[in-house]
């Protein structure tokens, strides 16, 4: 048996998973406030999967899927619960969802200063495409974060 379960985040998440992303998860996202992510989970309710142990939250990872691509984003593991598999049950989670909805390929967001981040994508089998980058434009006015 696994010494932590996962699941679907529900609304009353909300908190724990803000609160753990800025300790757990490098960076910060526009999206990162109570707001944006209860729209996710209003809008999907199964794209923001949660690693948990008694209650303490030990990993998450958001699988968004558009009907059309396989957006993995928020993949973070409690510094003091890594090298448990938790990510790698995390993201085989996340490509069972996509497989189940015709998904062909997923991509993974990844600050490029994120060392520990990068090595963790290549050891999953995700490959840097350098012919490819991110283009953004705040929709509401709001000042781009600094990189």
């Amino acid at each position: 048996m696994n010494e932590y379960e996962l699941r679907a985040a529900r609304p009353a998440d909300i908190d724990a998973v803000l609160a753990f992303w800025a300790e757990s998860a490098e960076g910060t996202s526009i999206s990162d406030d109570r707001a944006g992510v209860a729209r996710l989970l209003e809008r999907d309710p199964q794209a923001l999967i949660l690693a948990e142990h008694e209650g303490a939250l030990l990993g998450t990872v958001i699988a968004g899927w558009d009907g059309w691509r396989c957006h993995l984003y928020r993949l973070a593991v409690h510094p003091a619960a890594r090298r448990r598999g938790i990510g790698t049950a995390l993201l085989d989670a996340a490509h069972a969802r996509f497989a189940a909805a015709g998904g062909r390929r997923a991509d993974a967001m990844v600050l490029e200063d994120n060392e520990l981040g990068r090595s963790a994508w290549k050891a999953a089998g995700y490959g840097r495409e350098d012919q490819w980058r991110r283009w953004t434009k705040p929709l509401d006015g709001a000042a781009r974060p600094t990189p």
